[in-house]
């Protein structure tokens, strides 16, 4: 009996150490962490050590509770970093002094999360979008309404204010800000012992499962991004008592650091596992990392770097004894092979079937020589690609005769349709990139960084490499496709989800070009680089002609090469496409590598057009770039799209563009009429694929 006893206790503490088995690691990585700074410190960790600690965790901490139960629900929100400035943003420009305003501002501003969570989960539930693609086009339209509201650091709250959430709850005893984290837990607690909280489980663990059951799928997906959404404006309430002044830029950077924190407290990336009080551990430490850089000396440009570093250590880490990506892909290689060599063999033997049948009939063929039969094929064949790809181009000719008519008697149209293409020329050619990406059922986040380490690097080399402006070039192209090459080897081979793959790769590559210009880029362009984008051949820019070029050669590369008839092979079903005979993580990985490789060529283009490299000079064309790409017909979930209607995106956006600053619209606009695009065009997208 005291045998079955033991057995069952073991059986017991068994089940409670694996459910509990994320809390227990991110625990144990942050007393490791606390016992390498408390070594480095002259004098011991102090309870006002403890108190700035939690106060500069505390934003992050409540943020990344919001996103940690998205990420159990089965879901992923890019929106918070915006929530937490717009937050920041509306209490800065608007509180009062009296206790009244201040309590009052503090409640819209957790509402005003509130209410951005509610259109999340309007977009994802009721109309059926994708989460990733919904909180992207928010995430835009959010940071365009903060610019708004204050288009630059500055302002204050009053001193009370900051006291209440950063000062001491019980003197000498507890900080505020681990009590208002507390109350967090507390509310997450309640929550989870409801059966809101099952559901939220119940549905990320199996969503089939759980409606099957009798789960209010729907209503749960709704509340749960709207829940998030009030703890992301709780954490721009914090962070605006922390700081004292409001700063619109201070949110979207949080970002890499939420989903770090989330992932190192246990939180599983596929949702149905995880919970908040790993996660508030997991914040804590990270920022006791942060400090222990600082600390050792080591400057604040590494601080993305490592960021984006544990992000792919910590997702790897928690895949281990679950799934074996690399192994797995292993073991499919030689049933791809072997797929590969039968489908071979079949298309052999139907092509000499039909050439044996084409020889032998005596059927008259003049009939399909006609060219009305002609026509008629031609159009059965692309009906679905010009259904798609065509109206952006009756867009752009809607956009380009309103241009006339405003500012016609004012512009050249020579002038115009030269520096139309000229502008179009950048998002063209990531809209290669980020397509194929889109294409094969992925997305690159890390382009904003790859075109500034492109520009950083490109200046770099050319100022110390003696008559380096061409191997410069070489360099940097490398680079940017060896960069590419690493997210996809990341996704395919590590297991890790393509965001955020590519968005520790943005950390990382942020990190990279700060540490390598010191914060402060130098050099300039190269010579033949800005002749390209500046220079006159014939009355038109070098880049135009190179542009005609390009777009003729992507157009052949997705539709009719090998490489393009495999990566739309793959977008519409990797097993399918496996069992076919291709080689997935191959595809995967040379569609990322292109993606890399087009972010630094435009990396390259910005330095020449402008003739220098500055930090965060790719920011801008994140969203455009998918813009283009969606607005141009292509499908998100993967496996449709054109690289013609890709590019009547980019023709449409870039005009677009030009009438918004020829109106004199200030440029928070352009992110939020990008965001409608994004969200207008699935939204339409979906219910044509329908």
């Amino acid at each position: 009996m005291s045998a079955v006893v033991s057995v069952s206790r073991g059986s017991a503490i068994g089940r409670v150490l694996n459910r509990n088995h994320g809390m227990i690691v991110a625990i144990a990585t942050l007393i490791l962490v606390f016992a390498g700074l408390e070594a480095k410190l002259t004098h011991s960790f102090g309870y006002y050590d403890f108190s700035s600690t939690a106060s500069s965790a505390g934003a992050l901490a409540l943020s990344a509770i919001g996103e940690t139960i998205v990420i159990i629900l089965g879901g992923l929100d890019l929106s918070a970093g915006a929530v937490i400035s717009l937050s920041n943003c509306l209490i800065v420009a608007n509180m009062g002094t009296s206790v009244q305003s201040m309590i009052l501002w503090a409640i819209l501003g957790v509402l005003v999360g509130t209410v951005v969570g509610a259109v999340n989960g309007f977009f994802i539930v009721l109309l059926r979008l994708q989460p990733i693609v919904v909180t992207l086009a928010t995430m835009f339209i959010v940071e365009g309404t903060t610019l708004l509201e204050m288009g630059q650091p500055g302002g204050s709250v009053p001193p009370g204010f900051a006291t209440f959430f950063t000062g001491d709850a019980i003197s000498n005893v507890l900080p505020a800000p681990v009590m208002v984290v507390c109350v967090a837990l507390a509310i997450w607690g309640f929550i989870r012992l409801t059966p809101f909280g099952t559901f939220i489980y119940a549905v990320g663990s199996d969503i089939d499962s759980a409606r099957f059951k009798g789960s209010p799928v729907s209503l749960t997906r709704f509340a749960t991004y709207t829940l998030a959404g009030s703890f992301y404006g709780a954490a721009g309430v914090f962070l605006t008592a922390q700081t004292g002044s409001g700063d619109p830029t201070v949110g979207p950077p949080m970002l890499l650091p939420i989903f770090v924190a989330v992932v190192l407290g246990g939180t599983l990336l596929a949702g149905g596992r995880g919970g908040c009080i790993g996660t508030v551990f997991g914040a804590l430490t990270l920022t006791l990392i942060v400090n222990l850089l600082l600390v050792f000396n080591v400057p604040t440009f590494y601080s993305t770097i490592v960021e984006g570093g544990l992000l792919i250590l910590s997702v790897t880490a928690s895949s281990l004894g679950r799934r074996a990506p690399v192994w797995k892909n292993l073991r499919f290689l030689r049933t791809a092979i072997t797929a590969r060599r039968n489908a071979q063999g079949i298309e052999a033997h139907t092509a000499a079937a039909t050439a044996g049948r084409k020889w032998s009939s005596e059927a008259p063929r003049s009939d399909n020589s006609l060219p009305t039969a002609s026509l008629a094929r031609w159009w059965v064949q692309n009906a679905t690609t010009i259904h798609f790809t065509f109206p952006a181009y009756l867009a752009l000719a809607v956009i380009l005769s309103i241009t006339a008519i405003m500012f016609g008697h004012r512009i050249s149209v020579g002038n115009y349709l030269d520096s139309l293409l000229v502008l179009t020329s950048f998002l063209a050619i990531l809209a290669l990139g980020q397509g194929a990406v889109i294409i094969s059922g992925g997305l690159d986040l890390s382009v904003p960084s790859m075109i500034t380490f492109a520009g950083v690097l490109l200046t770099g080399l050319t100022s110390t490499l003696h008559g380096g402006g061409l191997w410069s070039i070489i360099l940097v192209l490398v680079m940017g496709a060896a960069c590419g090459a690493i997210n996809g080897l990341g996704i395919v081979f590590l297991g890790i989800s393509p965001l955020i793959m590519t968005l520790a790769m943005n950390g990382i590559l942020q990190g990279c070009a700060l540490v390598y210009s010191g914060g402060t880029p130098a050099g300039t362009s190269p010579a033949i680089v800005s002749w390209i984008m500046t220079g006159k051949v014939a009355g038109l820019t070098p880049v135009v002609i190179l542009l005609v070029l390009f777009v003729i050669g992507a157009t052949v590369l997705l539709s009719r090469t090998t490489f393009g008839r495999r990566l739309y092979a793959v977008g519409n079903s990797r097993t399918v496409a496996l069992f076919s005979g291709v080689f997935v993580g191959s595809i995967l990985v040379k569609t990322y590598a292109l993606s890399g490789l087009c972010a630094a060529v435009v990396g390259i283009m910005l330095v020449g057009f402008s003739g220098q490299a500055f930090n965060d000079m790719g920011d801008p064309y994140l969203l455009p770039a998918i813009a283009a790409v969606v607005i141009g017909g292509t499908l998100m979930s993967g496996g449709q799209g054109h690289y013609l209607g890709m590019f009547g995106g980019a023709l449409l956006l870039t005009a677009l563009t030009t009438v918004l600053t020829g109106l004199l619209l200030p440029d928070s606009m352009r992110s939020i009429v990008f965001g409608i695009a994004v969200l207008a065009a699935i939204i339409s997208l979906r219910e044509k694929s329908a």
